[in-house]
Formats: C-alpha cells, structure tokens, sequence
C-alpha cells in the first residue's frame, strides 16, 4: 500500500468472565467489526490488531495492553491514513474535583484490568495524529458520550431531541463508580474514595494521565484542541446513558443467534442496509439510532466532531483537493 494510505485498527472485547460485571456481547462485536473492516473497508488483516479477554487470548486487553496499541497505532500514522478503534465493554463515569471549579465527571472505558482509560487519553492521543489523518472512535459501553475530551458536538443531547423508546431487558455496559472503588480498595487496602490513589497505587505510571496530573494541570487550557482537529467519536449513548449489552437468550429473543452489543449490531445492520455507499459519519449515527429505536432501546448514540467531519465518509479519507 503506498505511503500514507495505511488503515489500521485497533478492536477491543472485554467480557469480563467469570466475575460479577461480565457481559456477553463484546467480543462477538469486534470479531464481526473485524471483518467488515477487511471485506468492505479495505483493511489489511495484518493492521487490524484484536485484544479480547476470552479464554487462551494471546493478549489481554488490559489498561497497559490497549494504550500501547493504541500508541504504536498513532505512531505509525502518516497524512492520510485512517485509524480505527472499537471498543465494546464497560464504560464508567469518573467524578473530578476541579481547583476553583464545579465538580465534573470524566468519561472512561473499563479494560479488564480496571485500569481505566479516560478521555483525556483519548485527547492527548488525537492531539498526536500527524496533519491529514483521522483517527475514529467506536465506543459501545456505558456513557461513551464525550469519550474524546472537548471534542464537539454534532448529535448528543445538545444537538438532536432525544426520542424516547421502551426500554428492552438488557445489561447495561456499566460499572457504578463506587462499585469500582470497593473493587480497587479491596486490591490496595487503602482506606480513601480516591480513585486515582487507589490506581496509581496498583498501576503507577501506566494509570491514566487524569490521575497523574495535579488539579491545577487539570484545569489548565493546554488540552484544549487548538483547531478543529482529526478525532471522530462514535459513542453508544449520551454520557449520562447506557448501553445494552444482550445475552444469547436476550438475543434468541429477538431474532438473534449470539450475543450482541445493542450500538455495535445496529451500526452492522446500518453498513449492511447500505452495501456499495459510502455512508458519512452523520449519517451511520443517525441510521443507528432510528435502528434502535425500532428494536426498542432507549440509548441514544452521538456524533462528535469537527463540522467537516461529521460529514466525511464513515472510515475513508476524502481525497485533496487539486491545488
């Protein structure tokens, strides 16, 4: 493939087996992202790098695991590459004590080490990517919404009205913040509600970058993007929200053979419905959620990023223009 035309990916299913949070729809949904990035998007299999937590998996998706992947991917990225990354597993909602501020709440993933990524993360990896690339994000888990930090808006509940539909049997792809909290205070034996103690104690230097940082730092505008920048967000639900995850007898219910992802089954079902076009990222989103409204979920997925993005090709790099 010539220079600066690589798509890399990187896919991410957590089940959590055996242990109270375990989900059951995760790693069926990358395995079949997997494949459509190959067949229909044109991905090399050999740049499509997969982390599950199922039984023999080579690689772990922990805390450590997927930001390397995620690391090497942007290291590798040159103008007009298209990175991918979708995860499907819990989501959480981290409270942030601000200096001088309202306290606020950051947006996390849940790796199965519970070594949270958050969307500071994120950020500082969509401040990285070299001019002329893209890097989108396909975040099916709880309170997704906003996982890249400060990245705007295009549907949310800002945006769009929210269409309320009759919420279906589900577990929701969410882990309660103070159920993370006994969980990590039960591994440090430190008696504090501060999660970030409580991570860098068990993770150090591999714990998020929002636990490393004083709350001055934290508060500082040097993580403000400077421009409209190359990230593109693709979340389940709104912040506030959760996603479903159906378990195979959920799934058998309603029509389904497996497990699923609520988010990750309508974006197939949308790319399916949609064989031969190339969708824009507003697009997908849009047709996602009237999928789900239709089968009855009650998320609602948001659209975020730069205006001209909302509009480009869902995973495709719009040709330059002819100077």
């Amino acid at each position: 493939m010539e220079k600066g035309k690589k798509r890399l990916a990187v896919l991410v299913g957590c089940n959590y087996p055996n242990t109270q949070y375990e989900l059951h729809g995760c790693i069926n949904d990358v395995l079949a992202m997997r494949e459509v990035l190959v067949k229909r998007f044109g991905f090399d299999p050999q740049n499509v790098e997969l982390l599950m937590d199922a039984p023999g998996s080579p690689v772990l998706p922990t805390g450590t695991n997927v930001k390397a992947a995620l690391d090497r991917m942007v290291d590798r990225a040159e103008a007009g590459d298209v990175l991918f990354f979708h995860y499907s597993g819990h989501g959480t909602r981290i409270p942030r004590p601000r200096h001088k501020l309202p306290l606020w709440q950051d947006e996390a993933i849940v790796p199965c080490d519970f070594n949270l990524i958050t969307d500071m993360d994120f950020r500082h990896m969509v401040n990285r990517l070299p001019k002329g690339s893209s890097f989108t994000i396909l975040s099916d888990s709880c309170h997704s919404g906003g996982l890249i930090d400060k990245e705007k808006e295009q549907i949310g509940p800002y945006t769009a009205l929210c269409d309320g539909g009759a919420s279906l049997s589900h577990a929701p792809r969410t882990i309660p913040f103070n159920s993370l909290l006994h969980h990590l205070s039960s591994l440090t034996k430190i008696n504090t509600s501060d999660i970030g103690t409580h991570l860098l104690e068990c993770f150090g230097s591999e714990a998020s970058l929002r636990f490393r940082r004083t709350l001055e730092e934290l508060d500082a505008p040097i993580d403000l993007p400077v421009k409209p920048d190359e990230g593109i967000l693709l979340s389940g639900c709104q912040a506030e929200e959760t996603s479903a995850d159906m378990s195979p007898s959920a799934a058998a219910a309603g029509g389904a053979g497996k497990a699923y992802g609520a988010f990750s089954n309508a974006v197939q079902i949308v790319l399916r419905e949609n064989a031969g076009r190339r969708l824009s990222n507003r697009e997908v989103v849009a047709a996602a959620r009237a999928v789900l409204r239709a089968q009855g979920f009650a998320q609602h997925p948001c659209l975020y990023c730069s205006d001209e993005n909302a509009d480009a090709p869902f995973l495709w790099r719009p040709e330059p223009a002819e100077e």
